[in-house]
Formats: C-alpha cells, sequence, structure tokens
C-alpha cells in the first residue's frame, strides 16, 4: 500500500523483530518492515528500500548502532533513527541523542514506540519544511539583493544612453536652427548625426522593453515554426547597416513541432543574429553567420556561428553581465546578451558562448521543448 509506513529495522534477533511488529500492529500502525543486521545490508537497504524511519538495535555481531547512525549523517539522509535495545544506562541514551538519533526506546517497554515513531516522524517533517523555507528566503534575498544592484546599474547606465543621443540631437537642432547659411552637404552631415542618435535611442529603448517584457511576462507556450521565425527574425534586421555584406546560411532539423515560448525565442534570435551583423569583421572577404537549429521531441539545440571579430578570452565571462559592451564598435546600450541570457533561463534552457578573438564565435543554445505538455 502507498500509505504503509517503510520501517528498516537493524536488529540480529527475528524473534524481537516479531515483538516490535505485534506493539506497531496493536496501534494499528501499516507499515512494511526490511530487517538487517550488517552493515552491507544496512546501506543497501538505505538506497534500495529507502526506509521511512529506521529502527536499531544497539549492539550487533557485526555491527552496532553508534556506526549505523553516523553511516546515515554521513549520506545526509533526514530519516528518522530510533534506538530500540535492552536496558542501557541514562549516559549512552543521552550520548546517542546528542550524537544525532531522534529517540531511544527499551525493548521492555515497546507500547511507547508507535508514539515515538509518530512523534520523530512530525519533527522531521517539520524540519524538512522549515530548511525548505530557509532556501527560498535564501534564494529570494540574493535575488532581491541581485535585483537591487540591477536596477541601480540600471537608472545609471539608461540615463545616460538616453540622455547622451538627445542632447545630441538638440544640439544639432540648435545648429540648423541658429546657421541659415549651411551648406548642403553639411546639413545632410547633420541629419545623418541625428538619425543615429535616434536610432541609438531606438536601439536604448527596446532593449528596455525586451528587458521589462521578459523579466514580468509569464510564458506562453505555442507551436513556433523555427525555420519560419528564423527567416523573419533576419528580414526584420535587414535595414542593419552592414546586413547586406552578411552571407547567412540556415539549416533546421527535425520534423517534431516545438512548443515553447515564441516571444522570447524570437527575442533571443533578434539579439545574437543582430550582433553577428553589427561584430563583422568587415577586412573579412566573406563575413558569415551560420544558423543551425535541430528540434528533437526534448529539446531546441540552436547554434549561431559568425566569423566576425570574436570576443577576447578574458571578456567571455563578463558578456552576460547587464550593459556589458566588448566593442565600440556597437554604441548600443549592452542589455542584448543579457536579456538573452535571462530569456533562455526563463525558458528553462542553458546557454554558451565561445570565442576566438579575431576568429569566430559559436553560441550554442538548449532549450526545452514543451511538447509533452500540450
Amino acid at each position: 500500500m502507498e500509505n504503509e509506513l517503510r520501517i528498516l529495522m537493524l536488529e540480529d534477533q527475528e524473534d524481537d523483530a516479531g515483538l516490535i511488529d505485534r506493539a506497531l500492529q496493536k496501534e494499528r500502525v501499516a507499515f512494511v518492515r526490511l530487517r538487517v543486521d550488517t552493515r552491507e545490508e544496512f546501506e543497501k537497504a538505505l538506497e534500495e528500500f529507502k526506509p521511512d524511519v529506521i529502527l536499531s538495535d544497539h549492539a550487533l555481531p557485526q555491527f552496532n548502532s553508534i556506526e549505523a547512525l553516523r553511516l546515515c549523517i554521513a549520506k545526509k539522509l533526514n530519516i528518522p533513527f530510533i534506538l530500540v535495545t535492552g536496558t542501557v544506562s541514562e549516559e549512552f541514551a543521552v550520548n546517542c541523542l546528542k550524537r544525532g538519533a531522534d529517540d531511544y526506546v527499551l525493548k521492555s517497554n515497546l507500547s511507547r514506540l508507535p508514539l515515538a515513531i509518530r512523534y520523530a516522524l512530525r519533527q522531521h517533517r517539520n524540519e524538512s519544511n522549515r530548511q525548505t523555507q530557509e532556501e527560498m528566503l535564501r534564494k529570494q534575498n540574493e535575488e532581491l539583493i541581485k535585483i537591487n544592484h540591477e536596477l541601480d546599474a540600471f537608472v545609471y547606465s539608461v540615463s545616460h544612453d538616453l540622455r547622451s543621443p538627445l542632447s545630441s540631437v538638440l544640439g544639432l537642432i540648435n545648429i540648423l536652427k541658429l546657421d541659415k547659411t549651411l551648406p548642403a552637404e553639411t546639413i545632410y552631415s547633420y541629419v545623418s548625426m541625428i538619425e543615429n542618435s535616434v536610432k541609438k535611442l531606438d536601439e536604448t529603448l527596446q532593449g528596455i522593453l525586451n528587458y521589462s517584457r521578459n523579466a514580468r511576462g509569464e510564458l506562453i507556450i505555442t507551436e513556433v515554426d523555427v525555420e519560419d521565425l528564423v527567416t523573419k527574425i533576419i528580414d526584420q534586421l535587414k535595414y542593419i547597416e552592414g546586413f547586406e555584406d552578411i552571407s547567412f546560411q540556415t539549416d533546421v532539423y527535425g520534423h517534431t513541432a516545438l512548443y515553447t515560448d515564441e516571444y522570447r525565442l524570437a527575442v533571443v534570435l533578434n539579439n545574437l543574429i543582430s550582433n553577428a551583423i553589427k561584430y563583422a569583421d568587415r577586412y573579412k572577404d566573406q563575413s558569415v553567420v551560420q544558423i543551425k537549429a535541430t528540434v528533437t521531441p526534448a529539446h531546441l539545440t540552436l547554434i549561431i556561428r559568425d566569423n566576425g571579430i570574436g570576443i577576447p578570452k578574458d571578456q567571455i565571462g563578463r558578456v552576460f553581465g547587464m550593459f556589458y559592451r566588448a566593442s565600440e564598435i556597437s554604441k548600443g546600450a549592452g542589455l542584448g546578451l543579457y536579456i538573452v541570457k535571462e530569456a533562455v533561463d526563463k525558458l528553462k534552457g542553458n546557454i554558451i558562448i565561445q570565442s576566438q578573438h579575431g576568429v569566430e564565435t559559436l553560441v550554442r543554445i538548449t532549450i526545452p521543448n514543451n511538447l509533452l505538455t500540450k
């Protein structure tokens, strides 16, 4: 039965084990028990029998309760351990409790055993709940500290990234208003500078929106056509400077449907492919961006490789930081890879970046296919 208590009994006398059985049955305790009397059998039972409670005699021919208790502690097992033995000194009993035993019951007073078991189980359950709650609080505190640090950095960097291009735009507009004699080529140059500043503003604002939506939005699982999504993303990026110099190679394998959050997957693809375009090596004869996606019933594996400028070895560990930029080629806010990492985490996936400076960069992403939930 599912509700039966699984009792591991460390006892070398079957007659004594029978007495324990009857004491439990008398109190209508539903249980199944396994009796062992050697260290080897005890260790095997811990792994395979997976007891709910351990009842241990003290002195056995080849083993004893202190060694058994020490073994349980070493394995970090949260299992009630009750000493059930003949007459022992009070000093010995207290010593066992200090070592970690939950209780001790004399064989001459087995009527107390059912109550001792119930109490020990309740205490362990409460302790387990307490530890779970403490772990949850610890993680929440760590997350709050992380969020506060990120918020400070976010406010500082965004204020700079918004004010700087705005100041440039206002300054250029003021020049155009004050000087009516500027030649056409100068006006065109100023307009181009204004356009670049507006683009930077737009990129920063889009990064903020993606960051906010990814952080707060719930997962929306739908069927995603990976090949179609990749094609759309590439088409949306065709106005980025240098796009026309890139050779895109796209391969999608697998005939299994992919179920995931399409918005977050699109954010990941958009940021990674746009980075590959922005950080292309203009001195190479041919800039190549390879996008390979493999869909299985379990996962989507996405590999994006480019032969761009790469990332310096000492920078790899920092690329997922908020506002990190490995190169001054891009004047964006530096939110891209941070958002990618956060989105992949939301999808319960993982991401690895490998790069050789001046040679290539490879990004490998694996996210679960939520096919079985549909």
